[in-house]
């Protein structure tokens, strides 16, 4: 039985989609790539609301994450730490052997953007990292007012984990001056793994042009030459071509009418924790700052989450539970991209109806 997935990702596929994954291949050094190469920065720029540089990586989201820092840190990275993933971005600037400072907070709290202005203008720092939604925690965090802090600092670039948050919540890329923003297709995009994107500003590049070691697979600069230099719409190495497709098609539907997309978001999430808070839980975030896609509850309960999911396993559902440490504590449900309010109301029903809730 193939069991509805309410996790955080990889989220449901819909057959259209697995309908566009199913197109004959083509060459990737081709005409016809190039075609869909372009339709896919195209439809994606609408969602983002940019015209800046599109990169996009035949890789899982931190591959994306580590080409920020292979690409943009000369000096030493301020790493802003709200959860599991966020916590990532520390781990692999020192695994690259850049030197990092975290701006740790407690779990289930937000970044702060007069934290980080505090911390920048002690100085030394060139490359920002943040995650816009941290997937381990369900907050999501006041990017909008983070990049205004940042650009007080014109030599600090700004990278954003927006992992689950792209395609879920309304990201004015270019308005809002955000310098490099990337996510991966299984979140919010409703798409398998496998494919990451990101919109890359021109002061990135021009960072990338005084690094040296830039990696190879992650080499900005070499993604730029093969997508907009000597070479159009192609990538350096082989892409996964059908998902590269897919994404155009998943960008162009959502960019039909954007505002119902993100109006969508908004209403499931309400829907989920007004549900949570009606049958005595309590949500993890700290008010004022509960992700739009996926709810993080806190399980004040003490119900066995594992047997929860178990149940609903039986009956073709999936949620998921707390992330690392927060297992039991905590149960994360889904509600992103391709998702629906009814879809949602389903779930809740069935979980109503094996934890006895009328």
């Amino acid at each position: 039985m193939h069991k509805k997935l309410f996790i955080p990702g990889p989220v449901e596929v819909t057959p259209e989609s697995l309908h566009d994954m199913a197109v004959p291949m083509v060459g990737h050094r081709s005409k016809d790539y190039e075609k869909i190469h372009a339709f896919c920065v195209d439809n994606v720029k609408k969602v983002l609301y940019t015209d800046k540089f599109i990169w996009i990586g035949t890789c899982s989201s931190t591959g994306l994450m580590e080409g920020a820092v292979l690409n943009l840190c000369k000096k030493k990275v301020l790493t802003v730490v709200v959860g599991a993933f966020s916590d990532r971005w520390h781990t692999i600037a020192t695994a690259n052997g850049k030197e990092s400072e975290r701006l740790d907070y407690e779990w289930g709290k937000a970044a702060k953007p007069e934290d980080i202005d505090k911390k920048l203008a002690t100085g030394g720092f060139d490359l920002v990292t943040v995650v816009f939604n941290e997937t381990s925690t369900g907050v999501m965090s006041p990017l909008k007012a983070i990049t205004d802090v940042v650009k007080k600092y014109p030599d600090v670039i700004l990278a954003v984990d927006a992992v689950s948050g792209m395609a879920a919540a309304k990201i004015e890329v270019d308005a809002w001056g955000i310098d490099y923003i990337l996510a991966g297709t299984q979140k919010a995009w409703s798409l398998p793994p496998g494919l990451a994107v990101a919109a890359v500003s021109d002061r990135c590049f021009e960072r990338a042009e005084t690094v040296s070691n830039r990696g190879f697979y992650f080499d900005l600069l070499s993604a730029r030459e093969y997508a907009a230099g000597k070479r159009t719409n192609q990538t350096p190495s082989t892409p996964v071509i059908s998902l590269v497709y897919a994404l155009g098609k998943q960008a162009e539907r959502y960019s039909k009418d954007l505002e119902a997309h993100w109006a969508k978001h908004v209403e499931m999430a309400k829907l989920v924790c007004e549900w949570a808070k009606s049958r005595g839980f309590e949500l993890f975030p700290e008010p004022g700052y509960e992700s739009l896609s996926l709810t993080c509850i806190t399980n004040t309960k003490g119900i066995s989450v594992a047997d929860l999911n178990s149940e609903l396993g039986k009956r073709g559902y999936s949620l998921s539970n707390g992330y690392g440490k927060l297992k039991e504590k905590t149960f994360r449900i889904a509600h992103m991209g391709t998702m629906t309010l009814p879809e949602v109301r389903d779930l809740l029903l069935n979980v109503d109806d094996i934890l006895g809730y009328k």
